[in-house]
């Protein structure tokens, strides 16, 4: 049986109507401007945002410090933090953690200083360690003049490579054996670049004592689990629970004391 083809259907269509959308410099101009006015807006709600939540965790701050081991099995049940506080002894140190406190620039609160309040321990003098990500305005900053909410162009230019400098803390180790640093130093990678990330993370407290940040742990702990700090206390963050097999498979510092930063079981109520 014979007969012609069928065209398919569309073919006598362009192939791609929106190839060929031009936008000319007058528009692309009103669509930048439009953007940096919903910048703006974002800038002044964020800005808003931290000053009304500012007494909310000061309120929880309290609360916190009378729960056993409240930010150390808060930063433990984060995926993150759990890798790079692997380590046994690490888990040991950060048992002694009572306190966390994030500082926001006053000028650029999108940079700040993170700090860890411990009580006295067997590993290092401090009672506080801090990293601060230090605001370096650019140039151009000093010719600006803000808006009525304070927001200028350069906030709008804000660039964390660029504009944010990462500061390192010495700590002061009771025993060279416990200097955990030392004990797990960050390996960098052989014959890498210095963008290239390390080749082992080493302790979690290289946090602290290296400037660099390949990881951002400090924005992890900044921007989520400081603000999310309850729910990561109970699990209830989907998907950032401690994995047990890794758990399970860790075998440095076989002989350290065993220590329980899982997620808090609740107490039975008593029936009546």
């Amino acid at each position: 049986m014979s007969g012609k083809k069928r065209a398919s259907p569309g073919t006598d269509v362009e192939k791609n109507p929106l190839a060929n959308v031009e936008l000319n410099n007058e528009d692309a101009k009103k669509l930048q401007d439009i953007q940096k006015d919903v910048q703006r807006v974002e800038l002044v709600i964020e800005r808003l945002a931290m000053d009304k939540l500012t007494p909310v965790y000061e309120k929880r701050r309290a609360v916190a410090k009378s729960i056993e081991k409240f930010w150390p099995v808060a930063l433990m049940n984060n995926s993150m933090i759990s890798f790079h506080a692997q380590h046994t002894i690490d888990q040991l140190a950060l048992s002694y953690l009572e306190d966390l406190w994030i500082v926001r620039d006053p000028k650029e609160p999108r940079c700040y200083t993170i700090e860890f309040f411990f009580k006295a321990n067997p590993y290092f003098t401090d009672s506080v360690l801090k990293k601060e990500y230090k605001y370096v305005p650019p140039p151009a900053a000093s010719d600006d003049n803000p808006d009525p909410d304070g927001i200028t162009d350069s906030m709008l230019e804000f660039s964390w490579a660029r504009d944010v400098q990462p500061s390192a803390t010495p700590i002061h180790w009771k025993d060279p054996e416990n200097a955990l640093t030392k004990l797990h130093p960050r390996v960098a990678e052989v014959d890498g670049d210095d963008d290239d990330m390390p080749a082992e993370a080493g302790s979690f407290f290289n946090f602290f004592e290296v400037a660099d940040d390949p990881f951002e742990i400090g924005a992890q702990i900044a921007n989520e689990i400081f603000s999310e700090a309850t729910d990561y206390f109970m699990g209830n963050i989907a998907g950032d629970e401690l994995d047990s097999e890794e758990e399970d498979s860790e075998d440095d510092d076989d002989d350290a004391e065993e220590i329980d930063l899982e997620k808090p079981r609740a107490k039975k109520q008593k029936k009546e």
